[in-house]
């Protein structure tokens, strides 16, 4: 079982006068962050004010690129060619990496966003090029990937450091892919649940899906999405079953 895991959470994904989820009150509990760079979600104000307080609280700070759909949220797939997937990363890092810069911060970790992640999950070539276009910026950066999908299999191709990341509001198909959001069951919201699932994950050193079925894999973080309703009062829960269960939570260093 992990004695130390990080407990990470999209964040910045506010977009003007639109607001979504309540960042001050998630980052008392989390120790990563995944700050939106704009395409998906978020803008130039938003990316400020969240990173000066994710670094003012020490925790650490990562770049959530997604595709340019801010209508969608970053769910809705698209069809970009590699070479325009790996600008659409590396012009997003920078974004982060300056506004990061600006208030005396860096940005440590990236982790790809909604349709974005999924299609690199699934299809390691759309994995490859925005790991590497990152790495071409950042080459010391944290990849995280999405435990026991090809994102895992590119960073590990790759030799990058990484962390492999497992979602605690997400279920999760036989085959270690998440559960399509349009199917019943796919978000998980109550607290209690959530916490218990993931440290049986932990635990076990698996994946464990909606049939009981395990995926052994190494998990170094855990995401809870911060657009879910009562998302704060879940990171504290999972805060307290961690102590409980004698698991340390710290900022991903990654693996070689």
């Amino acid at each position: 079982m992990a004695k130390t895991v990080d407990l990470n959470a999209d964040m910045g994904e506010s977009f003007g006068s639109w607001r979504m989820g309540n960042d001050l009150a998630l980052l008392g509990s989390v120790t990563s962050v995944n700050i939106a760079c704009g395409f998906h979600a978020g803008d130039p104000d938003v990316m400020a004010r969240t990173i000066a307080a994710a670094h003012d609280r020490g925790i650490g700070i990562g770049a959530h690129p997604g595709f340019p759909d801010l209508q969608g949220f970053g769910r809705r797939k698209m069809c970009i060619p590699p070479e325009s997937l790996g600008n659409i990363v590396r012009y997003q890092l920078g974004a982060a990496q300056a506004m990061a810069r600006a208030c005396g911060a860096e940005i440590r970790h990236l982790k790809l966003h909604g349709a974005l992640a999924n299609l690199a999950a699934e299809e390691r070539h759309v994995a490859l090029a925005c790991y590497d276009a990152a790495l071409s910026v950042a080459p010391d950066i944290i990849v995280v990937a999405m435990a026991a999908t090809e994102q895992q299999a590119a960073a590990r191709e790759l030799g990058c450091k990484s962390a492999c990341e497992i979602f605690a509001d997400r279920a999760y198909n036989p085959d270690g892919t998440l559960v399509s959001r349009g199917e019943p069951g796919a978000v998980i919201h109550d607290a209690g649940e959530i916490s218990q699932r993931v440290v049986r994950m932990l635990k076990a050193g698996a994946i464990i899906a909606t049939d009981g079925t395990r995926i052994s894999t190494c998990i170094d973080t855990i995401c809870l999405h911060g657009d879910t309703a009562s998302a704060d009062v879940t990171a504290k829960r999972l805060r307290e079953a961690f102590r409980t269960a004698g698991i340390d939570a710290a900022p991903m260093i990654g693996r070689a």
